[in-house]
């Protein structure tokens, strides 16, 4: 494995990315995987290399740089309250349109890259970002081959630039992981995003977790449920086995 970590220059500055693919058989098809709100952390670079495992070039950035933050452990430290009202000041900071020219940005560097593949291309996210990797396929509909949102926020709203929305305007095929407890994505939404998905007739899957809750994927969270991230992972390299090769 190749890894190297980066400052990839954006509109408003430059976005520490940390890349990962295989060192033989290159270039590889290109992996978006856009960070959840703790920003940064060993827990998702070694998602990232679990996915450039299997074939993939993998580019996570850092999106909280407008804010000159780059990892949340190396601020200093507050309460558990103080530290949790950080995390979602820095949260609230970021935007669809925000996020997209970071990603321009991104697929611009990878293009350049001989280790990346120039063809179809995936987007990825988790948490707060599940937005933004359907907003991707929106914006580049002819790249962008596959889109996944786990445990996503934000993806049914009143906003024009709504994830649901912005799903039909994407091309390639659309997923949807969904906790079945889970605060920011109540039961509701997730009935709300399935039955637009369907009425679109997209080419898109609503899946439920049932049992599990907000972050069921990330091993170091309390809520880590095995059995469900492990199915996560089954669907994530199906999705792009079948759209990326």
């Amino acid at each position: 494995m190749i890894e190297q970590t980066v400052d990839i220059a954006t509109k408003a500055g430059a976005s520490t990315t940390f890349i990962v693919h295989p060192e033989r058989n290159g270039p590889h098809p290109v992996v978006l995987f856009f960070m959840d709100a703790p920003a940064i952390r060993e827990e998702l670079r070694d998602m990232a290399r679990r996915i450039a495992a299997v074939g993939y070039y993998v580019m996570l950035p850092n999106l909280y740089y407008r804010r000159g933050v780059m990892e949340l452990k190396d601020l200093p430290p507050l309460p558990e309250a103080g530290s949790r009202e950080r995390m979602f000041e820095l949260m609230n900071s970021l935007s669809i349109p925000l996020v997209m020219d970071d990603a321009d940005a991104l697929l611009d560097f990878a293009d350049r890259d001989p280790a990346a593949a120039s063809g179809p291309i995936a987007t990825l996210g988790y948490c707060m970002s599940g937005q933004y990797a359907i907003a991707f396929a929106a914006r580049w509909p002819e790249r962008v081959a596959a889109a996944a949102s786990i445990y996503g926020v934000r993806l049914v709203t009143d906003e024009a630039d709504s994830p649901h929305l912005a799903a039909a305007r994407a091309r390639g095929e659309l997923y949807f992981a969904c906790a079945e407890h889970d605060t920011w994505a109540p039961l509701e939404t997730v009935e709300a995003l399935d039955q637009s998905v369907k009425a679109r007739n997209l080419n898109a899957e609503v899946e439920l977790y049932p049992g599990v809750h907000h972050g069921f994927a990330f091993p170091q969270r309390p809520v880590y449920d095995k059995p469900a991230a492990e199915r996560h992972w089954e669907r994530l390299f199906a999705l792009w086995k079948r759209n990326l090769g």
